[in-house]
């Protein structure tokens, strides 16, 4: 007898139990979602609203907070340092995503066809495993002028020495080198993780068709992995906005601004001058121009499309 007959025999509805099981799984479902809702609301969301709140005011910490309406915003408007901060993220953002993402993307495929040792990928991901500053600061003697390995290299093989941190012109590609040096494997092992969902027999009917390795990932390997390499761009580009640490240990915005990223102008304008209520409106603004970027990145390359259908 069907289940349907049955629940007519007894006068019941056929979806009375399916409702009946929702409802006793939305207790354990709640209680599982509780704790992590309980953080976000404690320590993302209260403190969001409150620098909102605090963006529209003249707060030093000290006191109580002033209003002031829509001043702090005029102010960042006509600030030229926050412009500068600003431009000079951008430059880092793209030189940081830029060499990142090729040769993450060169590793991932290099993972799939030439290994499948979990310890390569173990290796790959130690640099980012390693803290922040605890990179900054190796790379930072390391390109030391006088007493760095890598100009000790550089005068042996006869190019004059570099002050890769001390320069306006080197020392942002430089943070933003070391960065892509420390984020590369775990952007890899992203990367790689799309290319496991490419059907192999694509690329054998490529090869059939006559398609070498460089047809193969021109038309086969980029046009699939699109969606993935959207997600890594908006995750690699929101990450690399927020550079602060590197920065803070090793040239601290010089030299001349030439590293003061939007971070760490912000975290001056709050911690070295208390102007609480300015930094809370540089980082609303921050907060709006991620969210556009992200949202352009995902529509542009139409993440939520993929040519396996």
């Amino acid at each position: 007898m069907s289940t349907m007959a049955v629940a007519q025999r007894v006068g019941a509805k056929p979806d009375d139990g399916l409702k009946h099981k929702r409802r006793t799984d939305l207790g354990p479902a709640l209680l599982f979602i509780l704790p992590a809702a309980v953080g976000f609301a404690v320590f993302y969301l209260y403190p969001a609203i409150r620098g909102i709140l605090y963006s529209f005011t003249d707060y030093a910490l000290a006191g109580s907070p002033n209003w002031v309406g829509v001043a702090n915003y005029q102010q960042m408007f006509t600030d030229k340092q926050f412009w500068n901060a600003l431009l000079v993220t951008l430059e880092y953002v793209l030189v940081n995503i830029s060499t990142q993402t090729v040769v993450a993307l060169f590793l991932a495929v290099l993972l799939q066809r030439l290994t499948t040792s979990i310890v390569i990928r173990g290796v790959l991901l130690l640099p980012y495993l390693i803290a922040n500053v605890v990179v900054a600061i190796v790379w930072f003697w390391m390109c030391n002028q006088l007493i760095g390995i890598i100009n000790i290299g550089l005068e042996a093989l006869g190019f004059q020495r570099q002050a890769f941190f001390g320069s306006p012109h080197l020392s942002i590609v430089t943070i933003a080198l070391v960065n892509t040096w420390r984020h590369m494997g775990y952007t890899a092992l992203l990367i790689f993780a799309g290319l496991q969902m490419i059907p192999r027999d694509l690329y054998e009917a490529g090869a059939i068709d006559g398609a070498g390795e460089g047809k193969s990932f021109l038309h086969i390997t980029l046009p699939l992995l699109r969606p993935v390499l959207a997600l890594v761009l908006v995750i690699t580009v929101i990450g690399s906005f927020q550079i602060f640490d590197t920065v803070a240990v090793t040239t601290r915005g010089g030299p001349v601004n030439a590293t003061r990223v939007i971070y760490y102008y912000i975290y001056e304008n709050a911690f070295q001058r208390s102007h609480f209520g300015y930094a809370s409106a540089m980082t609303v603004a921050l907060f709006v121009i991620l969210a556009a970027v992200a949202y352009l990145q995902l529509r542009l390359m139409r993440a939520d499309q993929t040519d396996l259908d």
